[in-house]
């Protein structure tokens, strides 16, 4: 859904390499940022691979689709850089060899200590009619155009070198071309919810809404609700966002964990710091990685006390004395389990609160009352132990993530109500 009434733009990435699953294409993450700022959407983002005519043909698409087209790598010396000449292609344009360039480069590769090789003559080639943009930092100029109205720019593909001649010579002409308006985004970040469940309460309230625009995103167990408004100026796009999210603020209450984008485990963590309370946990199927998660959080040392990872039944009873006929009786994935998992953790660490996790990550063992994906969660306290259980569906990873999750979920709700 387009944002009403913007500017829009779009982003090609150059680069065979970023078609493979080595590389990741971050320039567009950073020039998104930006663009956000100055109040323009970006309606697409496209990688090319570095093809002379596939380069020139995503160009002419972008051009009809939006106002604004940023293009980063394939300025480089080699053969397979082809940015340039691309472009030029689709414009229709010849291109211009600019001596000062060339003698630019030649300095930069003295300054090294290091020959330059013909091969970089071809990046003191320009576009006809582009202007060019410096790169302190690197040996391929950037080049900035208008067609029709129309913004273009070439930039490198380094990061080092894109990031500060994006700030540094796009954005101010971005600015100084285009009546830009404010973009401001809102977030809510939802545990204890399914995706479906969050849509079906709140989409009343958001579908009211064109201008801000909504959009659900969802993860194992944790679900993101992104508002986006833009307007002529701050306090109107405040107030646009504030109609959308006060609503559904109320709707979900505590399901909420987070309004400015925190994970739950930094949640769980400062809720924590702030009652002056300590954790400890005891976890057999997800392996550690509960623990892993909490003290991931800078500043997690002032909470977790530590924890017990007793994956076999003999590391059970030998570490936290869970009795061998209450693991006959039930079995180690049991609610009696979990609870003297947690009680017992507590009782040794002295800590405020303690989690255990017991269960069958798959996709083997369970049985047929409690088959894989099966996970017991409990929770100790001053208030009392509790145990909860969940079947989880999906593979091994997926059952430890949602494992987590609703562990740090359940202590997240118990610290807030001070159980």
């Amino acid at each position: 859904m387009p944002l009403a009434a913007g500017i829009t733009a779009q982003i090609l990435a150059i680069g065979s390499e970023m078609l493979t699953p080595e590389k990741i294409d971050t320039n567009s993450l950073f020039l998104t940022q930006e663009l956000n700022n100055l109040g323009i959407a970006v309606t697409g983002k496209e990688v090319v691979n570095d093809s002379l005519h596939q380069i020139s043909e995503a160009v002419l698409e972008c051009l009809v689709r939006c106002d604004l087209l940023l293009i980063s790598g394939g300025l480089g010396p080699t053969e397979d850089d082809l940015t340039r000449e691309a472009v030029a292609m689709a414009l229709g344009r010849g291109m211009v060899f600019h001596d000062e360039i060339l003698e630019g480069i030649r300095e930069r590769f003295r300054k090294f200590g290091r020959p330059m090789t013909d091969r970089n003559r071809k990046q003191a080639f320009v576009i006809d009619g582009a202007q060019v943009l410096p790169n302190p930092n690197g040996t391929a100029p950037g080049q900035a155009l208008e067609i029709d109205g129309k913004l273009l720019f070439l930039l490198p593909g380094p990061p080092r070198e894109l990031m500060p001649m994006t700030m540094e010579h796009v954005t101010p002409r971005v600015s100084a071309h285009f009546p830009l308006r404010v973009l401001r985004t809102f977030t809510f970040r939802i545990a204890g919810l399914g995706e479906s469940e969050v849509d079906e309460r709140v989409a009343p309230i958001y579908t009211k809404f064109t201008n801000p625009e909504t959009t659900i995103l969802a993860a194992a167990g944790d679900i993101t609700l992104q508002f986006r408004a833009t307007a002529d100026g701050e306090d109107e796009a405040r107030a646009m966002l504030r109609a959308v999210a006060d609503p559904i603020r109320t709707e979900l209450g505590e399901r909420i964990y987070s309004e400015n984008g925190d994970s739950l485990e930094e949640t769980v963590v400062r809720l924590l710091k702030a009652q002056g309370a300590t954790l400890a946990v005891a976890e057999s199927c997800t392996g550690g990685s509960l623990a892993a998660r909490i003290t991931d959080v800078p500043g997690a040392s002032h909470v977790f006390v530590g924890g017990f990872l007793v994956y076999t039944d003999a590391q059970k009873m030998g570490l936290l004395g869970i009795a061998p006929e209450r693991i006959r009786a039930h079995s180690a994935v049991s609610e009696e389990v979990a609870l003297d998992l947690a009680a017992n953790t507590m009782a040794r660490t002295g800590a405020n609160y303690a989690l255990s996790v017991t269960g069958y990550a798959g996709p083997e063992g369970g049985t047929e009352r409690d088959p894989a994906g099966t996970v017991y969660l409990g929770l100790a306290s001053a208030a009392g132990v509790t145990a909860k259980r969940f079947h989880f569906t999906g593979d091994r990873a997926r059952v430890r993530r949602l494992a987590t999750q609703y562990a740090l979920d359940l202590l997240r709700m118990a610290v807030l109500r001070g159980e």
